[in-house]
C-alpha cells in the first residue's frame, strides 16, 4: 500500500532476533506487470552485513521500464485510459451486467478503458466504498496499466469524491459525471447545449466545497460580498446565477414549443413519438421510415436533439413522427430535470413506438427502465406499440416467441421490406385515434334549462 500511495519505488524492513541484533533485510517493489496477480515482488531476504543489492541500479531500471511502459502507452492513444470500478451489494450477474453499460458510456466518450474491478461487499464504505487497501491496489493497477481516470458505476457524493482523490491522487468521476460529459459532447442545437448545461451546474453546485470550518461562516449575501468574500463562495454565487439565467431560457424555450405544439394540434395532425434504451435504433427507424438522414451511429446517446419528420400513409392519411433522446438506466435526476422541455413533446404523442434492440442480452432490463422512466413523467396513459428492433440478428423461433409474448412488431429498422407489419399497425392506431377525435368533434355540447 505505502509503495503505490506514497510513490516509493522500493522498500525495505530490518528485522531482529531475540537478542536485538539485526537479522536480515526484506526488501519489495512495485512491478510493470501483475505476477499471479499480485503487482509487487519480495526479494530474497538479505543479511545486513553483506547486502548483495544494487539499490540505485535496480531503482534506475525501475523507473526506465516504467516510464518506457508509460510512454508507449501515450504514443499508442488518442483516448484516455480509465479503469472502471464497481463497489456493489448486488448479484454479480446484475453487477457485470452494469458494468458491461458503463464500458459502452465510457468508450461513446472516448475513454479508453484499461481495466474493470468489481467489488462484492456487504456493506459499502461510507467514505472510499471499498477499503483502503483495495484502493491502493487500484492505485498499482493504474500505474501498470497507464490509466490516469477512475470511473466509479456508483454515484459518488462530494466527501466521497474528494477522499478518493486525495488518497489516490487520481481524477474520479462517476457513472452520473460520465453520462454528461457524453451530452455535452453530443449536444449540437442551442437548446440542447442549454439543457446540458444547466445539468451540469446542477451537479456541480454541491460538489464547490471548500476545506476548513471558516469557510461556512462566509456568505454571498449583504455585506458580505466584497474583498472578505472566498473565492468558493464567488464560484457558488456565480453558479447559481448562471442556473437562474438557463433556467429562465429554457422556460422561453417551453413556451416557444407550446406555441409549435398549438399550432401542430390545430392542423390535426396526429403525432407519433419513437422512444426507447439508448442505442436501440431510433433514429435509424425515423430514417427508414421517412426517407431522411438523422444521424444515426451505433454508440451511445447518439442523438440528442429531438427530430420530427411528417409521413404520409395510404389514403392521405399524414402523421408526424418524432425521434426522442434514449433512456437510460438510472437516468440522472439532473438530466430529467433539464431535458424536461424536451420530454414535454412527448406529452402531446399520440402514439409511441417503443423500440427494442433484442439482440442485446439485457433487453428486458431496459425495457423495465423505460417503463418506469415513462411512468415517472406520467406518460403511461399513451398508447404504446412495442417495437422489436434487430431480428436478423436472433434466431426466426426466438423472434415469433418475443413477438408473441411481448405482443409486439418484429422489424430491421435498416430493413424497409421488414417494416409492412409496423406500417400496418401505426396506420391501424392512427385511424382509431381520428375516429375517436371525428365521433367527439360530432357531439352536441348539452345546455342545462332551469
Amino acid at each position: 500500500m505505502d509503495l503505490a500511495l506514497l510513490k516509493l519505488d522500493l522498500m525495505a524492513a530490518i528485522t531482529i532476533d531475540k537478542e536485538g541484533r539485526p537479522d536480515y533485510i526484506h526488501a519489495a517493489h512495485l512491478l510493470t506487470e501483475g505476477i499471479n496477480g499480485q503487482n509487487w515482488q519480495m526479494l530474497p531476504p538479505l543479511p545486513p552485513w553483506d547486502p548483495d543489492i544494487d539499490c540505485q541500479a535496480l531503482i534506475r531500471s525501475l523507473e526506465s521500464e516504467f516510464a518506457r511502459k508509460a510512454q508507449s502507452q501515450k504514443v499508442k492513444r488518442k483516448w484516455e485510459r480509465a479503469l472502471l470500478v464497481s463497489v456493489t451489494t448486488a448479484p454479480r450477474r446484475v453487477a457485470e451486467d452494469s458494468m458491461i453499460e458503463l464500458r459502452e458510456l465510457a468508450e461513446s466518450s472516448n475513454i479508453a478503458v484499461a481495466d474493470t474491478v468489481i467489488q462484492h461487499r456487504q456493506k459499502i464504505g461510507p467514505r472510499f466504498l471499498m477499503g483502503e487497501g483495495k484502493l491502493s491496489q487500484l492505485v498499482i493497477l493504474a500505474l501498470q496499466k497507464g490509466a490516469d481516470l477512475l470511473i466509479f458505476d456508483q454515484e459518488l457524493n462530494p466527501s466521497q469524491v474528494r477522499s478518493i482523490t486525495d488518497l489516490t491522487d487520481m481524477r474520479v468521476i462517476d457513472r452520473t459525471q460520465l453520462i454528461l460529459d457524453i451530452f455535452a459532447q453530443r449536444a449540437r442545437s442551442r437548446e440542447g447545449k442549454i439543457q446540458v448545461e444547466l445539468a451540469q451546474l446542477k451537479y456541480l453546485l454541491p460538489r464547490l466545497v471548500g476545506k476548513g470550518t471558516a469557510m461556512s461562516r462566509l456568505t454571498g449575501g449583504i455585506g458580505g460580498r466584497g474583498p472578505g468574500e472566498t473565492k468558493l463562495e464567488v464560484d457558488r454565487r456565480r453558479v447559481r446565477d448562471r442556473i437562474g439565467h438557463l433556467e429562465k431560457l429554457l422556460r422561453e424555450i417551453q413556451k416557444q414549443r407550446g406555441q409549435r405544439r398549438a399550432r401542430r394540434n390545430k392542423r390535426g395532425l396526429p403525432v407519433i413519438s419513437i422512444i426507447g434504451y439508448t442505442n436501440a435504433g431510433k433514429s435509424t427507424l425515423l430514417n427508414t421510415l421517412t426517407k431522411s438522414s438523422v444521424l444515426a451511429e451505433s454508440r451511445l446517446f447518439a442523438t440528442l436533439d429531438p427530430t420530427s419528420k411528417r409521413k404520409k400513409f395510404p389514403k392521405d392519411v399524414e402523421v408526424i413522427i418524432t425521434d426522442t433522446v434514449g433512456f437510460i438506466r438510472q437516468l440522472p435526476e439532473e438530466l430529467i430535470t433539464a431535458f424536461r422541455a424536451t420530454l414535454e413533446e412527448l406529452e402531446d404523442a399520440n402514439l409511441l413506438l417503443h423500440v427494442i434492440d433484442i439482440s442485446n442480452p439485457r433487453f428486458a432490463d431496459q425495457i423495465k427502465s423505460v417503463e418506469r422512466i415513462l411512468e415517472s413523467l406520467h406518460l403511461d396513459r399513451i398508447p404504446v406499440l412495442r417495437v422489436l428492433n434487430k431480428q436478423d440478428r436472433v434466431g426466426p423461433v426466438t423472434v415469433k416467441k418475443l413477438t408473441r409474448t411481448l405482443d409486439a412488431v418484429a422489424i430491421s429498422a435498416n430493413d424497409e421490406q421488414t417494416l409492412t407489419p409496423l406500417l400496418d399497425q401505426m396506420e391501424l392506431h392512427i385511424r382509431r385515434i381520428i375516429k375517436r377525435s371525428t365521433c367527439a368533434a360530432r357531439v352536441e355540447p348539452l345546455v342545462a334549462v332551469s
